[in-house]
């Protein structure tokens, strides 16, 4: 397990845009599987959307390039990236994320490389996809 502690060490976000809470599952160079826990009390509720409270699909996506990056962090320790740029994103949005969920995303490496990586990117609640793609990064 890699705690919130850890994930800030790793990736230079931070709230309200640090999306990963803790990481239960890492295989080095091969997966990660990471949660957020989606809080009523987040900001950008009251705007998106005030009667029907929706966590954004951008930040959904979001959650997956931080995973994604925490993987190529824990597998290529001595990697000098500052930032990692998404360069490519292909998701598709099947159900919505509301507040109380928990939403558990899972990267899988298609390639990886010093300079960045494609992945396989899910994410679920209860289970059920709510989100579904690829994304490429790219490392400065």
């Amino acid at each position: 397990m890699i705690t919130i502690e850890e994930i800030k060490k790793l990736i230079p976000q931070r709230y309200p845009f640090l999306m990963i809470d803790r990481v239960m599952e890492l295989e080095t160079e091969k997966s990660i599987t990471a949660y957020k826990n989606i809080s009523a009390n987040e900001s950008f509720f009251n705007g998106h959307f005030p009667d029907n409270p929706i966590f954004p699909g951008a930040f959904t996506a979001e959650a997956m390039a931080q995973a994604a990056c925490v993987l190529l962090k824990k597998s290529i320790p001595d990697l000098e990236a500052k930032a990692f740029y998404v360069t490519n994103i292909k998701i598709r949005f099947s159900k919505v994320v509301i507040p109380g969920d928990q939403l558990k995303v899972i990267i899988k490496t298609v390639k990886m490389t010093r300079m960045g990586g494609v992945f396989e990117t899910e994410a679920k609640v209860n289970n059920d996809t709510v989100a579904k793609g690829e994304m490429t990064f790219a490392c400065k």
